[in-house]
C-alpha cells in the first residue's frame, strides 16, 4: 500500500539512531495494574510496556483478564491499584476522553459501531476531539483508500454492514483521532478467514504508517507472528513474556492449559 496523506503521517521514533544500544522510552508503561469487579479481583498486579512503533500483543484464554486490562488502560474501567503512564505522563486519573486527546484510541471488542449512523458519521465522530474539519475530510479519504469498501458505503447505516465491514469501520473510526497508540481488542473475532487475513495485514500497515499497536487477539499464533513483544495472561496476571520472534508457542499453549504456573 502506498504512503498515507493524513493518518500516520507523523512517524514515531523507531529508526536506529547513532546510539542504538540506548534503551527506548516506553510510549505506554503500566505498573501494578489491578482491577476489581465488586469483590472479585479480575486483574492483579499487571506490569507491561509498549515501545513506540511496535506491535505488542496480550494473549491468553477466555477470562484471563485481557479485555479488562485494555479497558483500564484506556480509562473505561477504574483501577483498584497501579499506574498508567503514556508518553512520559501519568494518566492514571484521566478520563477516557482526555486519554483520547493525549493520543490513545481504543477499538473495542465486538466492534460496537453506531448502528443507526452512517459510515461517514461514524468516521466523523471518531475525530470528535479535533477541530480541523478539512483535515478530518482528508483523513476520511485516506482511510477509505485503506478500506475501499467503506468508501462505497459512506452513506449507508453502519448497522447494515457485514461483520468484516463493521470491523474495518471500527478500526478506521479509531484512527480518525490520529492516535499515537491504537488499542485493538479481538479485531478478528467472528470473521471469515479471508477477512481475518485482511484485518491482520491492516495491523501491520497501521504500524508501518507510524502508529503503535497494543493488541488482544484470540488467535495466539497469529498474534505471536505479528508482534514485536508478547505478554501471556492467565487468571488476571502476566505469567510469561518474550519477544515475538523468541516466544515458544508450545510454552504459551501450556499456559493456556494451565500446565505452567
Amino acid at each position: 500500500m502506498s504512503g498515507p496523506a493524513g493518518i500516520g503521517h507523523i512517524v514515531h521514533p523507531t529508526a536506529p539512531t547513532s546510539h542504538p544500544a540506548l534503551p527506548v522510552e516506553p510510549l505506554l508503561e503500566v505498573r501494578g495494574l489491578s482491577v476489581s469487579y465488586g469483590r472479585i479481583r479480575a486483574v492483579e498486579g499487571v506490569d507491561l510496556a509498549v515501545e513506540p512503533g511496535r506491535i505488542v500483543s496480550l494473549v491468553g484464554s477466555n477470562g484471563a483478564g485481557k479485555s479488562t486490562t485494555l479497558m483500564a488502560i484506556s480509562g473505561i474501567l477504574p483501577l483498584a491499584a497501579g499506574t498508567v503512564r503514556f508518553a512520559g505522563e501519568d494518566i492514571t486519573r484521566l478520563a477516557p476522553e482526555a486519554r483520547v486527546g493525549r493520543g490513545i484510541a481504543h477499538v473495542p471488542e465486538r466492534r460496537r459501531v453506531f448502528a443507526g449512523m452512517s459510515v461517514r458519521e461514524n468516521l466523523v465522530l471518531g475525530g470528535y476531539s479535533r477541530g480541523d474539519r478539512a483535515e478530518i475530510e482528508r483523513d476520511i479519504d485516506t482511510l477509505t483508500a485503506l478500506f475501499p469498501i467503506l468508501g462505497k458505503r459512506l452513506g449507508q447505516a453502519a448497522g447494515t454492514l457485514s461483520g468484516g465491514e463493521q470491523q474495518m469501520l471500527a478500526i478506521a473510526r479509531g484512527l480518525m483521532s490520529r492516535p499515537s497508540l491504537l488499542i485493538m481488542d479481538e479485531p478478528t473475532m467472528g470473521l471469515a478467514p479471508q477477512v481475518i487475513d485482511l484485518i491482520l495485514d491492516t495491523v501491520l500497515e497501521i504500524r508501518a504508517r507510524g502508529t503503535t499497536v497494543l493488541l488482544v487477539e484470540q488467535n495466539a499464533v497469529e498474534a505471536m507472528r505479528l508482534s514485536d513483544h508478547v505478554y501471556v495472561m492467565r487468571l488476571g496476571r502476566i505469567v510469561h513474556q518474550d519477544s515475538g520472534s523468541n516466544i515458544d508457542p508450545d510454552r504459551v499453549k501450556a499456559f493456556y492449559m494451565g500446565a505452567e504456573a
